[in-house]
């Protein structure tokens, strides 16, 4: 489980460290910095794939992500006794994103390039400047276990270390450039960790929406994020997961409903039955918000749950009698994973604040740097980042 966040120098987080428990609730007004938080926590999740830098350029470049204003605020400036102005900076220019969990932390710092040799095209690519993987709470010079400067990475060995590459990719990663799972065995395990996060975000309900089409089937341990594969994850879980589960929340948020699929020439139907019709309807007749909560459903009670699941607003589209139900099922789901709800809606948030294991994060600006409410510097965790 992930017990700290941080973000330094992305877009409104200038400098942000969380901590988090199972079921984490992040809220705040519009414009507060909520999505920067789940953008960052995606891009951070982008390095174990290989895709940090298309991620970056997806969003306009390292130049549009970075923190827009001074490197730092003085007292005066908050009281506005003079105006917010850029100072001589006083250190590198870098975007820095990690975590620590359980067993291992990890750190990541994207800068720009040094002046090119040679022309190229791609002079604006971020550059990975510092990479660390350590064990503990916190980074300390004693619980390092593989570092990076540069093209430069070595592993600890004992008491010493031993540079196992000069010559990495500045634009790669150490999680596919390091894969050698007998000399690197942290590498190759956080990195399999961070890419069995999974992430939801506004699963399409319209008339088109993959979700309503009979697919072809096969065995679907893990809802997809475009929801096409529902007919086939839901009758996965009631092979192979918690049935009584699944049809008891779907009784939760709809009473005397039931769901069943339908298999034609090896394509799936999701089907749904209530209370006064005469016959099944198909997910192509349901309402958007029906057809969002059964996606829901579906992506909560994986048979294969991953260590952290985050959730966007889940609670688009859906009508307000369904939150408390909602809230429900994300609890239950924070049993069996850790869980990230972003979230504005205030019903979803107060039933959600009904379970003790919910850790509320509410964000709000201070001259335009997001910041927890109520998280004083003495109430963070300890964090240090790797030092250019």
């Amino acid at each position: 489980m992930l017990k700290t966040l941080a973000v330094a120098n992305y877009r409104s987080l200038r400098s942000l460290v969380v901590p988090l428990g199972p079921l984490n609730l992040i809220t705040g007004a519009n414009g507060s910095g909520k999505s920067n938080l789940y953008r960052a926590l995606r891009l951070l999740a982008e390095t174990a794939h290989g895709g940090v830098g298309a991620a970056l350029a997806r969003e306009g470049g390292l130049a549009s992500t970075l923190w827009a204003g001074p490197e730092r605020i003085t007292d005066r400036m908050r009281k506005g006794e003079v105006p917010i102005q850029g100072t001589v900076r006083q250190e590198p220019v870098g975007l820095k994103l990690g975590f620590a969990g359980d067993d291992f932390g990890y750190a990541i710092d994207l800068g720009f390039p040094p002046p090119p040799g040679a022309p190229t095209a791609f002079a604006l690519d971020p550059e990975i400047k510092r990479e660390a993987i350590w064990s503990g709470p916190f980074l300390r010079s004693s619980n390092v276990l593989v570092d990076r400067r540069g093209p430069v990475a070595r592993l600890r060995e004992g008491r010493t270390w031993c540079v196992v590459s000069e010559h990495l990719h500045a634009f790669e990663s150490l999680f596919t450039q390091m894969v050698d799972p007998s000399r690197a065995p942290e590498v190759m395990r956080v990195r399999e960790t961070m890419r069995a996060w999974r992430f939801y975000d506004h699963f399409r309900s319209d008339r088109d929406a993959p979700a309503r089409q009979p697919q072809l089937g096969t065995r679907t341990a893990v809802l997809g994020h475009d929801g096409a594969d529902l007919a086939a994850a839901w009758q996965t879980i009631r092979e192979i997961g918690d049935a009584h589960a699944l049809d008891a929340a779907v009784d939760d948020a709809f009473p005397g409903a039931t769901v069943n699929i339908a298999v034609s020439d090896g394509r799936f139907t999701l089907m749904f039955s209530q209370h006064g019709l005469l016959r099944p309807l198909s997910t192509a007749e349901l309402s958007d918000g029906t057809l969002r909560y059964l996606l829901w459903i579906a992506a909560l009670h994986t048979p294969r749950p991953p260590p952290l699941m985050v959730l966007n607003e889940p609670e688009t589209s859906l009508h307000p009698d369904l939150l408390p139900a909602l809230a429900r099922l994300i609890a239950g789901a924070a049993s069996r994973s850790q869980v990230w709800v972003v979230s504005h809606a205030s019903r979803l948030i107060s039933a959600l604040e009904e379970n003790p294991a919910c850790h509320t994060l509410a964000l709000e600006k201070d001259v335009s740097q997001t910041r927890v409410v109520g998280l004083k510097p003495l109430d963070e965790p300890a964090w240090y980042w790797p030092e250019r």
